[in-house]
């Protein structure tokens, strides 16, 4: 049996210890500018690629992906290297600033301050994104420790109390559709208080509000999560925060019976590549919970079945051959029988049952703990 390689993880450093490992950066750029035979020195940071990607069963007791030691050098002189070297550079003294100052800033505003700086550098969002992945890998400590703020579009609702620093107290189960916005402030301090027997992820808002509307956590005692699709880093780490918090809770997830789905699905059970050195600080045992073959076979009208699309093919092979997935021979079925049998299948189609065949459905998988 081939031997894992080591794992790199990014630690959660306090903002003196960040700001020193810049300036060691700094102190190392401007020596090889001064050296003897001057160069402007690559950057070398953790690889941040598939061959570089291992899976673990056994990692902090929950299976996940994470990233191996292989490093790469970002250079100046690669090919249209000059503008990704720069934002890398850029990033790193506005966080040292904003760190000297105790400040937080949303990627958002990092994309900002970039594009007044330096206009013709920054062409979009996700460059600086990627950036702040760079940086991460760079220095090896979480975006917590860089003062930069996680995204978020997630809810989360029903029978959990959250006490906030300031002493202020959140009812989850007392608030309406909206629903309590997670925060993205990974550092903000919480306290929990739950009476759930079971936490709920849900793929989707349209579901999630049809959730709350039948007020599902009442009749059966549940906190509902969602990420609004694919899962964003504050959601993703909200639901460790009550993983550790609940141990005994069961977590499981509602999502379409198409590869989509079940890329969300995975992404909150094993991490994901894109999230670098943060991915396994996040993942929890997440149970698939439908929509499966059989609950297709049984509860979905044939009208409502949808033919894949391309894209959804590539994500399938790319699931298939995924090495998350090595050892999970019932999700690759599921996968293939996607495949075999060219259709996919939405949450909504359960509606054909009425409105209220939804609530129905997850109460009776729920109790004959019919997930996976």
């Amino acid at each position: 049996m081939e031997a894992s390689r080591p794992w790199c993880l990014a630690d959660n450093s306090t903002p003196s210890q960040t700001r020193s490992r810049i300036e060691c950066l700094v102190k190392n750029f401007l020596d090889s500018l001064v050296a003897h035979e001057p160069a402007i020195k690559p950057l070398s940071m953790v690889c941040r690629t598939s061959r570089n990607t291992e899976a673990h069963d056994r990692f902090f007791g929950q299976g996940c992906i994470y990233l191996s030691d292989a490093v790469y050098d970002k250079s100046f002189k690669r090919k249209n290297g000059e503008n990704s070297y720069y934002r890398v550079w850029k990033l790193l003294e506005l966080c040292y600033k904003l760190l000297g100052l105790g400040k937080d800033v949303t990627q958002r505003e990092l994309f900002y301050m970039l594009l007044t700086d330096a206009a013709a550098k920054v062409e979009s969002q996700a460059q600086v994104n990627e950036s702040i992945q760079d940086v991460v890998a760079l220095l090896r400590c979480d975006r917590r420790s860089l003062g930069i703020l996680a995204s978020s579009k997630g809810s989360v609702v029903g029978r959990l109390v959250i006490e906030e620093a300031g002493g202020d107290i959140v009812d989850c189960s007392r608030l309406g559709s909206s629903a309590h916005v997670i925060s993205g402030d990974l550092n903000l301090q919480q306290k929990f208080q739950s009476d759930a027997r079971y936490i709920l992820v849900v793929e989707k808002d349209a579901i999630f509000q049809r959730l709350v509307e039948d007020r599902f956590f009442q009749s059966v005692p549940s906190i509902i999560i969602t990420a609004k699709g694919y899962p964003d880093l504050a959601s993703r780490a909200l639901l460790h925060r009550l993983h550790k918090e609940f141990p005994s809770l069961p977590i499981v997830a509602l999502v379409d019976w198409n590869p989509g789905g079940l890329a969300i699905l995975c992404t909150f059970k094993f991490g994901s590549i894109r999230m670098g050195l943060e991915a396994p600080k996040y993942v929890c045992d997440v149970k698939w919970l439908g929509l499966r073959q059989r609950d297709i076979q049984t509860y979905v009208p044939k009208e409502a079945f949808v033919n894949l699309e391309d894209q959804d093919r590539t994500l399938a092979n790319s699931l298939l051959t995924s090495k998350m997935l090595k050892n999970q021979d019932v999700y690759k079925g599921e996968i293939l029988e996607m495949l075999v049998s060219g259709q996919k299948a939405e949450i909504e189609a359960l509606y054909a049952h009425g409105y209220n065949f939804l609530t129905r459905f997850i109460t009776q998988k729920l109790v004959q703990r019919d997930y996976i």
